[in-house]
């Protein structure tokens, strides 16, 4: 029985392997030959680092990128402030049929195609009257990153005992009071983790930004796929990169802060410490 499940677990793992090797094989090719002094994507002639200089030298390419960071900030801050309250919301409806309506209503932004949500803000951007640019790339990328903050945010809600909320009470905490001092706190470490996934999501978005996208405003995606089209040219390897090793960052940053709010006998220690 042992050797099976030694078997399997072997398995198991060479799969999973193989699995990630297909996936990461692409990335890799792409990120070696970023630094490849020939110029081309075949025939590696020596190590260099000439197109990570062109990258911060084109100065629409620099421009583009403060627009995604900027998109990407706001985006998460807002869609954060928006997911939050929307999640204690939920939980706070006390009908389970109505409850488990939002939630499906709020599942079904997060599956749906990005073409159709694309296409979907274009259509009513222009029937609105509203120019394609900044606020249009915002507003769509908060829609789409509102849905990840609420189911990042509702289990800590749901493991939070609803004792601390009667004992904060009893000691005569008004509403703001136990939003502050006990609710935000207790689910602070799903707040980062929707924030970290929202500003992910919105560094990485090609098909909805591609839609609601113009009057010259760019992402760095939606530029990167502009000249890819035109050629292959290495900047376009060093650029995408470093996208690849900021959301990188990112998940890290995710996992560990996951793993930090998951981790047994925190709380006890901070208690002894306390």
């Amino acid at each position: 029985m042992s050797s099976n499940s030694k078997k399997t677990g072997k398995g198991i793992t060479i799969y999973l392997m193989v699995v990630f090797f297909i996936l990461y094989a692409p990335i890799l090719y792409l990120a070696y030959y970023s630094f490849n002094s020939g110029g081309a994507m075949h025939s590696f002639e020596g190590f260099t680092l000439e197109w990570y200089g062109e990258v911060f030298q084109d100065t629409r390419l620099v421009i583009i990128l403060m627009n995604t960071l900027a998109i990407a900030l706001f985006s998460a801050a807002i869609s954060t402030m928006i997911g939050v309250a929307g999640a204690i919301a939920i939980t706070h409806v006390r009908s389970k049929q109505f409850r488990s309506a939002l939630l499906t209503l709020n599942n079904v932004l997060i599956v749906s195609p990005d073409v159709i949500i694309g296409a979907s803000f274009l259509i009513l951007f222009a029937a609105m009257g509203v120019k394609l640019g900044f606020a249009s790339v915002l507003i769509s990328h908060i829609a789409f990153s509102v849905p990840i903050v609420v189911l990042m945010v509702l289990p800590k809600l749901q493991e939070m005992s609803p004792t601390l909320i009667y004992a904060a009470r009893d000691l005569g905490a008004t509403r703001w009071d136990v939003l502050t001092r006990v609710i935000v706190p207790y689910i602070a470490p799903g707040i980062f983790a929707g924030f970290f996934m929202a500003l992910t999501y919105s560094l990485d978005d090609f098909a909805v930004t591609f839609f609601v996208t113009g009057n010259g405003f760019s992402t760095l995606s939606v530029e990167i796929y502009s000249r890819a089209r035109q050629g292959i040219s290495l900047t376009i390897n060093a650029l995408s990169t470093l996208i690849f090793m900021v959301t990188l960052v990112l998940a890290v940053g995710y996992y560990v802060m996951n793993t930090r709010a998951t981790t047994p006998g925190r709380p006890a220690r901070v208690e002894a410490g306390e």
